[in-house]
């Protein structure tokens, strides 16, 4: 029966083979360690959310209660309010924009708090520039601090990738 049965075991195959008796031996079976490959550098481009267009702010804002979202910020009659679930983020925008916005913020944590270390909205910009990505605005690479620049994908996605620190 073992000279048939596969070196590497599922922790299914392994129970069944030796019982369940064994678990804690199937569980030390199936852990292999994985081959990987030297890590490229990661960009760091800080907290993710969707910027969405909405034709009526206080009906999108009703929808996505239902989905557990609560009001982050953008209070005071603005024409925009962000919302957050756990670590969800999504931008209601009501005349702001044509269309939806992929957004990322340098910086920033997922709860728009500073973080202590981030790559530069200028440099981000330089390395995707440098691998032949076109932008559609740019920041001003002169200066320091908050900045911006949009990028369009294939699709004709915006992303903005907007750093506030």
């Amino acid at each position: 029966m073992w000279s048939k049965m596969k070196t590497r075991f599922t922790r299914r195959a392994a129970m069944q083979a030796i019982g369940t008796g064994a678990i804690p031996l199937a569980a030390q079976i199936v852990q292999t360690p994985v081959a990987t490959a030297p890590k490229e550098p990661v960009m760091q481009l800080g907290a993710f959310s969707i910027s969405l267009n909405v034709k009526d702010i206080e009906a999108s804002k009703a929808f996505y209660e239902k989905f557990g979202f609560k009001a982050f910020g953008g209070f005071g009659g603005k024409n925009w309010l962000i919302m957050k679930n756990g670590d969800h983020t999504i931008g209601l925008f009501q005349g702001v924009f044509e269309k939806n916005i992929l957004t990322f913020n340098p910086g920033w944590d997922s709860n728009a708090r500073k973080l202590p270390a981030f790559t530069d909205v200028r440099e981000l910009q330089r390395q995707l520039k440098a691998q032949g990505v076109k932008l559609v605005s740019e920041a001003d690479e002169s200066k320091t601090g908050p900045a911006s620049f949009i990028a369009v994908d294939p699709d004709g996605n915006p992303v903005l990738v907007d750093q506030h620190v």
